[in-house]
């Protein structure tokens, strides 16, 4: 197990870079032209944001992030 000390600045600097990244993915993955394999890829790098967010990130915003509910608004 690693650890890492950061200070409040360096956390909101953090969050926001994985946000950034994880909109990009969102955004990325509704566009049609885009092959079914790169977004397998981008899926499995959008989960390991997720999983570092989860990390740094209050509840209330992982919220917004949930993989799975990006599915359903697809869908539903």
């Amino acid at each position: 197990m690693l650890g890492i000390l950061i200070n409040d600045r360096e956390l909101k600097e953090m969050q926001y870079l994985i946000k950034r990244e994880m909109d990009e993915i969102l955004f990325d993955l509704k566009d049609n032209r885009i092959d079914h394999i790169v977004k397998r890829a981008m899926d499995e790098r959008y989960k390991i944001l997720f999983s570092l967010f989860k990390r740094v990130a209050e509840p209330n915003e992982c919220m917004k992030y949930m993989p799975n509910r990006q599915r359903r608004e697809k869908k539903g």
